[in-house]
């Protein structure tokens, strides 16, 4: 993890209202650089709006937000962004090869139009993450998993250091769940910043290092085996935890280092 004082992500008394409803109040978060962060909480707690705010895709009613310790529109270079599947049209007439190398534009900028060297990236982004035989395959085509890699191969070719995942694992079969976790530690031991909107408390333990839990207000955040605790979760969901003495348990190991479980 770098030792760098600037944080990857600052943000400051954020308020994001729509039509006059508070959906975040008051958030003050800080996430390190170099470190596999999960945003928590329950429906409708604000996390995929959190997340938009950071990359400015939403209006914020006041606060503060940070990227690289400047505001995010001259740091869009160093961002890379996975949206949730469900938002994306997969009917659009395109393959799995030009959408990752719609990743490249930022660099190329949109008058230039990608030649060899940028197929060549994008070819082999696909190849990271299994997906390079499906390169000419229609986006429409391929199952749920093969979507998400397509999407998280475009985010590689992008070459961020930091990088927004929205519910990357929903809708995906295990086999692609533990090629996603794969590339997410090995995007986090290269020294990037991996910020993911996750919903599964079961396998987070396994998944992450840094935590966010987020109710509206933010509620705790900080290095995961010190805040995934019960009494942290219970002010998070409150009585809503339908398996709440197996989650206590998991929060009371120490978080495990080798290879996540799909779940």
């Amino acid at each position: 993890m770098e030792t760098t004082t600037v944080p990857a992500v600052e943000i400051h008394d954020l308020t994001v209202a729509y039509r006059e409803e508070p959906v975040l109040w008051d958030v003050d978060l800080t996430i390190p650089r170099g470190t596999l962060t999960a945003i928590i909480g329950p429906n409708g707690a604000g996390k995929s709006t959190l997340m938009k705010a950071m990359l400015n895709l939403v209006p914020t009613a006041a606060g503060t937000i940070l990227i690289d310790g400047q505001p995010y529109n001259p740091q869009r270079r160093v961002v890379g962004y996975v949206p949730q599947r469900g938002s994306v049209d997969w009917d659009f007439p395109t393959d799995a090869l030009d959408v990752v190398t719609m990743g490249l534009y930022g660099r190329l900028g949109w008058l230039r139009r990608p030649g060899r060297r940028e197929r060549e990236i994008a070819l082999h982004c696909l190849e990271k993450v299994g997906m390079a035989d499906f390169a000419n395959r229609q986006i429409s085509q391929l199952s749920g998993g093969q979507q998400q890699r397509v999407f998280l191969a475009r985010a590689l070719a992008q070459d961020a250091q930091i990088y927004f995942m929205d519910e990357p694992f929903v809708g995906v079969d295990a086999t692609t769940e533990r090629a996603i976790v794969t590339l997410l530690r090995d995007l986090r031991d290269a020294g990037k910043t991996v910020i993911v909107v996750h919903h599964d408390l079961e396998s987070a333990p396994d998944y992450f290092d840094w935590l966010a839990l987020l109710n509206v207000r933010l509620i705790a955040s900080g290095p995961f085996k010190t805040t995934f605790t019960p009494e942290n979760l219970q002010r998070t969901y409150g009585g809503r935890i339908a398996l709440l003495d197996q989650i206590h348990g998991a929060a009371a190991e120490p978080v495990r280092s080798g290879e996540g479980a799909a779940r």
